[in-house]
């Protein structure tokens, strides 16, 4: 007892060290963007939330009007408050999706359920899209949150509200929109509906109370990509990031049009041939959703972790945890600035590599994934 009490204390020293080395490097600047473009809008003299930009940067608010709607707030809270709610509720949700994607597997291993799952939480806490996404104040696992119980809870269960979630977190940022097609692919028709419905409807009503937002975010701000940063930018670790960096400028985005369509295609096909399996179909669509965004922040690709889980606890042990080490080291940053080291094609685009093996790998539908879901029902 006392050894254990050990050893998750000094896990939870380390995470929190490791967690403060990020945060000097990043000094939560999403939520210094959120923060400042909140305040402009709501408490300036009649601007709208797009018109603002980060001093000094080309960064400003990238998402719909109903964001910003939840994210009013902010407008009556100094930033020291909104840093700690950020944190604290990354955090906890982080916590949450770990009990979730892990309770089975410490319970079908017999492990002592509060060390493993204290252990397995600072594990989740030191993954690099975890800790970039608490030390940039972003969202991400709020909205991996808002999917996965809305998947594991609502349609696993067949519940009427099924498909909520996912229309909500679509509403608040596009990319989980990946998930309503997931729904459709796996012919679930009444979720689909309701996640569209959900999404529409909170789109609607942040267009009624802000239209000219709206028509400014509908026409002009969601296409603006320097918005968001340079395409080629090393965290940007989507099929579209790969191909900025490479020397093909004339034919990239044809060919990013290509790639997105045939990794849809694959995706679609694996998911298709087992709609029953929910766990695998959430991992891969988070894995296609950051494949195929046009980009993809390394702090994005939270929506890995339950790709990485599937493999660990299946016969996927060794590139699961491969997955893990390799985008928790940081080592793809030896790449970011001249002069870079050799293999720059393998190196600096270590997620994309390990994202399409994931999606390619990872166990559904099979055998003994089918093996695990049912051990998973009989203990629960």
């Amino acid at each position: 007892m006392k050894r254990k009490v050990g050893l998750l204390s000094v896990a939870a020293l380390v995470t929190l060290l490791i967690v403060y080395l990020a945060e000097t490097r990043n000094g939560y600047f999403d939520s210094k963007v959120y923060y400042g473009a909140i305040q402009y809008w709501y408490r300036g003299d009649g601007g709208m939330v797009y018109d603002w930009l980060r001093p000094g940067t080309p960064y400003g608010f990238t998402y719909p009007p109903f964001a910003g709607l939840v994210m009013a707030p902010m407008a009556l809270l100094p930033f020291g408050a909104v840093v700690v709610i950020a944190v604290v509720a990354t955090v906890l949700t982080t916590a949450l999706l770990t009990w979730w994607f892990t309770k089975d597997l410490i319970r079908r291993k017999q492990w002592t359920v509060w060390f493993a799952y204290g252990i397995a939480v600072c594990l989740a806490l030191s993954f690099e899209p975890i800790r970039e996404t608490i030390t940039f104040g972003q969202v991400n696992t709020l909205l991996l949150t808002l999917v996965a119980g809305d998947l594991l809870f609502g349609l696993s269960r067949n519940k009427k509200w099924g498909g909520v979630g996912i229309g909500l977190a679509t509403a608040i940022k596009l990319t989980p929109g990946i998930f309503i097609v997931y729904l459709l692919v796996t012919r679930r028709w009444r979720a689909a509906a309701t996640a569209a419905a959900t999404a529409a409807g909170a789109t609607l009503l942040a267009a009624a109370i802000f239209p000219n937002e709206s028509r400014e975010f509908w026409t002009s701000a969601l296409w603006d990509t320097n918005r968001v940063g340079v395409l080629s930018y090393l965290s940007n670790q989507s099929e579209r990031g790969f191909l900025a960096r490479l020397p093909i400028p004339q034919i990239e985005s044809k060919v990013w049009i290509v790639l997105v369509l045939a990794t849809l295609a694959f995706w679609a096909w694996r998911v298709a041939k087992a709609p029953d399996d929910i766990m695998g179909g959430l991992a891969l669509t988070g894995i296609v959703g950051c494949l195929i965004s046009p980009v993809t922040w390394i702090h994005h690709c939270v929506w890995l972790l339950p790709a990485i889980v599937r493999c660990v606890e299946t016969n996927r042990r060794a590139l699961g945890i491969s997955a893990y080490l390799v985008m928790t080291s940081r080592v793809t940053w030896l790449w970011e600035k001249r002069p870079r080291p050799p293999l720059e094609l393998i190196g600096s685009n270590l997620y994309v590599w390990f994202s399409l093996a994931l999606l390619i790998w990872t166990p559904i539908g099979t055998r003994r994934s089918t093996e695990v879901h049912e051990e998973d029902k009989i203990l629960t």
